[in-house]
């Protein structure tokens, strides 16, 4: 079963987002309106090959029953840790898998891994043959325009394309860029040209600036031939962006409730600090939101912030 061939244009997909879209966040993001599919956050191939590092891989790799289908995204520089990964994906429960040539991290990029990639083709290519041959589960990619110019997809996208990918997700950007511009929507038609020319099976998803549902739908109403649009930080100013519904502030605290009770419930101690990152997505955009953001920004437990979410 190839998941890519399921799903019905224009199908949706929440990003994958270091330190925003592990397990946890991802059931609330369900609760509000799951998209058609989820990714992983990145998991380094080369962790999972090591005896050290395997544990915490596997952490990243968890899934429950309301991420599926979902996507593992990993990413790294050594094909052979591509291809004892990919063997083992399928037994914990994915659909696919995703390698990452787009990360702008600079850890992950002084590390050879994420766009990097860009700039060693002929080593992507490596490791994307690798992955393939060693799973019967669809394998994608995604990726920049380039890492500092925009007219490296001319050479880039196509190198990727003639792998003939399940899936190709371009981030309108490049990896010098960052989210510092606009996405380059008007290069849509261009990247459209390429993968009907050289991978026409390949499912084509566009990622950047897209906010919402109804946004992703305007942009297939433009171009048709896109199968799919990647939704990221869109889900901060809102989290029920995969639905047409505008929440109210009670929604949005009963969600913030849900993803502490959540939190409280994982079966291994987690740190707090990460969580205070989600707190601008509940606590926003209503009348005394920035006091007690401010409040919980303050608080070092979960049980402190019970405290100020119950007064509210």
């Amino acid at each position: 079963m190839n998941i890519w061939q399921e799903l019905e244009k224009p199908f949706l997909i929440l990003a994958p987002m270091e330190g925003v879209t592990d397990v946890i966040f991802r059931q609330v993001v369900a609760k509000a309106g799951r998209p058609d599919l989820f990714y992983t956050e990145f998991t380094n191939v080369s962790s999972y090959a090591s005896e050290k590092g395997r544990a915490n891989a596997l952490e990243r790799l968890q899934v429950v029953p309301t991420d599926k289908p979902i996507i593992a995204q990993i990413w790294g520089k050594n094909p052979e840790h591509f291809a004892a990964i990919s063997e083992a994906l399928k037994s914990l429960g994915f659909s696919g898998v995703d390698i990452n040539f787009g990360c702008p991290d600079k850890n992950v990029n002084r590390a050879g891994g994420g766009a990097a990639m860009i700039k060693t083709p002929e080593l992507a290519v490596e490791c994307f043959r690798n992955a393939k041959a060693h799973t019967d589960l669809p394998v994608s990619v995604k990726t920049r325009l380039g890492w500092s110019k925009v007219e490296e997809f001319h050479d880039w996208l196509p190198t990727l394309l003639k792998e003939h990918p399940a899936a190709l997700t371009v981030h309108l950007r490049t990896k010098k860029e960052m989210s510092k511009v606009d996405a380059h929507y008007e290069l849509i038609p261009e990247v459209i040209k390429l993968r009907d020319e050289i991978s026409p099976e390949t499912k084509l998803v566009i990622n950047g600036d897209i906010k919402n549902r109804a946004q992703a739908l305007e942009l297939h109403k433009k171009y048709p031939e896109v199968d799919g649009f990647m939704i990221g930080r869109g889900v901060f100013q809102n989290p029920y962006c995969f639905t047409d519904h505008e929440p109210t502030r009670e929604e949005l605290i009963e969600l913030l409730k849900y993803h502490l009770s959540l939190y409280e419930e994982y079966p291994h101690e987690l740190p707090y600090e990460p969580l205070k990152h989600f707190f601008k997505i509940y606590i926003n955009n209503f009348p005394g939101a920035s006091d007690i953001r401010a409040k919980l920004m303050e608080t070092h437990s979960v049980e402190e912030a019970w405290g100020i979410i119950k007064n509210i």
